[in-house]
């Protein structure tokens, strides 16, 4: 699995985990963010993170065309400092008016422009290791370990979230419930029904932070300060960028041959090019077209996970864990079983026994601590919707060595699926996950009824993290596999733009996670779920259709 891979991979890939750690611990809360600070609808809400997410995704393809030209290098550096500075004007705790939204969006705008410089430059890079022939055949494998990297950073990124919120909110006399936000904008608004006015005088008596308020102070004070604790968990992404920076700047050395664009790059000798015919290009860039258009309807439908996945685990999910299923919600427990996969692969690989003894014993110390973790657990625990996301990077850390020993084994049989057939299979998968959470939500009142409230009737936990498993395994069919594909098949002089396109595909799909929110407050949930699952299987089906033209274009 590590073997044999180039030391930039490892340099590269852990300055991007400080980087998506901090986006992530910044995504995990932002649109609860927004609709607690300013009451935005379900609708708006969604339509606002669905447009910064295709703003994100949208980006590289500028980020790509520049670094064409002056070098991935520089861009990845500039990007850096553009996204810091959008931070840290997202970590400025302001009101919920016209200054308070200015600020928030011109951040927003800084964020998105600064990954676009350096996200796709930064996977470009990795792609340009590999074109070394002497590591060319573990590309696949590369890129799902730099997969496996971002995604150590984001499962941390939702605990660090909940910690920055409950601390600051404790300080306060405080403590998050789901339903206080929208009825304190209720109250605030003189919309709030004499029930819902009930309920909230309720849940205020129980904290020592609103003693000795009336509802209406008491709204605003929960509303400020649940604010400013998001304020600061924004700020988290600072510190993870100025690590990541120190990283990337400390191992330069081992990549710094990946660093070049197309123009530094003309001064090396013309053995080194690859001189494709202008039917091989068009062949190619046809073929990568092809496939971000089928990608557009996987990250619609993955990317809902931060909008109407997050609200279904705020409205129509359990607030608590109990049994086997309390020990996902600790997250150093999921690290401790993260680990112990990649010392059980170790040692089944181990080439001699020595080694394989050591990694056995590593193995079950790993479980036996996160047994202690979950024995000392109390038996019922406190969930918070921005919780579940921490499920899907850890499958993903999970499961990578899993797939890269079943497509290893596969190859070695000369069985391997190719990169556009694995990318079908997700979409299929997908449609699998979305079925799961469809049946879950069968017989719940639709979002229309709820007016705003958490559902009287919650279902468990584990239908959304079954769902998040199902999704993961889709995910690993298809994003790193993409990636790959496009950084193997790019006409050498477009890199930086096909990679950029590859992001503009995810970006499109971005914008249309606002879809199902936008009939958040229309439909039922069962339909919404559906809806996600039909695009899923019309795409698989339109990819199976092409797949020759795909599979000649990365033989070309």
């Amino acid at each position: 699995m590590f073997k044999g891979q180039p030391k930039g991979l490892y340099a590269l890939a852990l300055a991007n985990t400080g980087e998506r750690f901090g986006y992530y611990t910044m995504l995990a809360i932002f649109l609860l963010f927004i609709q607690a600070k300013f009451g935005f609808s379900a609708a708006v809400a969604t339509q606002i993170y669905s447009i910064f997410l295709a703003a994100v995704y949208f980006m590289p393809l500028f980020g790509g065309i520049l670094a064409d030209r002056i070098g991935y290098g520089k861009c990845v550096t500039l990007g850096i400092g553009v996204m810091f500075a959008g931070y840290c004007c997202l970590s400025i705790p302001t009101g919920p008016d016209l200054a308070g939204k200015v600020l928030m969006f011109g951040a927003l705008a800084l964020i998105a422009i600064g990954t676009g410089l350096f996200k796709g430059n930064l996977q470009v890079m990795v792609g340009n290791l590999y074109d070394d022939p002497r590591y060319a055949s573990k590309r696949d494998a590369a890129f799902s370990l730099f997969y496996m990297a971002i995604n150590i950073g984001a499962m941390f990124a939702p605990s660090m979230a909940k910690y920055v919120t409950n601390f600051f909110l404790g300080k306060s006399g405080l403590f998050y419930d789901a339903s206080i936000p929208s009825l304190a904008h209720q109250c605030l608004d003189g919309t709030i029904s004499a029930e819902n006015a009930d309920k909230l005088s309720a849940l205020a008596a129980q904290m020592t932070g609103g003693a000795g308020m009336d509802l209406a102070t008491f709204s605003g004070h929960y509303i400020d300060k649940l604010s400013a604790a998001y304020n600061y968990g924004f700020a988290v992404a600072c510190v993870s960028l100025i690590v990541s920076v120190l990283i990337y700047y400390a191992c330069r050395s081992w990549y710094r041959v990946a660093e070049t664009g197309s123009k530094p790059a003309a001064a090396k000798s013309a053995e080194t090019t690859v001189e494709l015919t202008p039917a091989q290009v068009r062949s190619r860039i046809t073929a990568l077209l092809l496939v971000f258009a089928v990608v557009i309807f996987f990250w619609m439908a993955f990317h809902q996970n931060g909008a109407t996945m997050t609200l279904f685990a705020r409205d129509y999910t359990a607030k608590i864990a109990t049994g086997i299923t309390r020990i996902g919600f600790n997250i150093w427990s999921l690290f401790l079983i993260a680990v112990s996969v990649y010392t059980l692969f170790g040692a089944f690989q181990a080439r001699t026994t020595r080694s394989r003894t050591g990694l056995g014993i590593a193995t079950l110390g790993l479980w036996g601590a996160a047994g202690a973790i979950y024995a000392s657990m109390p038996s019922v625990v406190e969930i918070l919707p921005s919780d579940f996301q921490q499920f899907n990077p850890f499958f993903v850390v999970a499961l990578t060595p899993v797939s890269l020993a079943i497509f290893g084994a596969l190859a070695s049989r000369g069985k391997e699926p190719s990169a556009p057939r694995k990318i079908g299979m997700g979409m299929l998968i997908a449609a699998l996950g979305f079925l799961i959470l469809t049946v879950g939500s069968i017989g719940l009142q639709s979002p229309r009824e709820l007016h705003g409230t958490v559902s009287d009737v919650l279902v468990s936990p584990d239908w959304l993290i079954s769902t998040y498993l199902v999704l993961t395994f889709a995910e690993l069919l298809l994003s790193p596999m993409g990636i790959s594909f496009v950084s193997k098949v790019a006409p050498p002089k477009y890199k930086g733009m096909m990679m950029g396109c590859w992001f503009v595909a995810t970006a499109v799909g971005n914008y249309l996670v606002s879809v199902p929110g936008l009939l958040w407050d229309k439909s039922s949930l069962w339909s919404i779920w559906t809806l996600l699952i039909v695009l899923c299987l019309i795409s698989a089906l339109f990819i199976f259709s092409i797949m020759r033209k795909l599979e000649s274009a990365t033989e070309a």
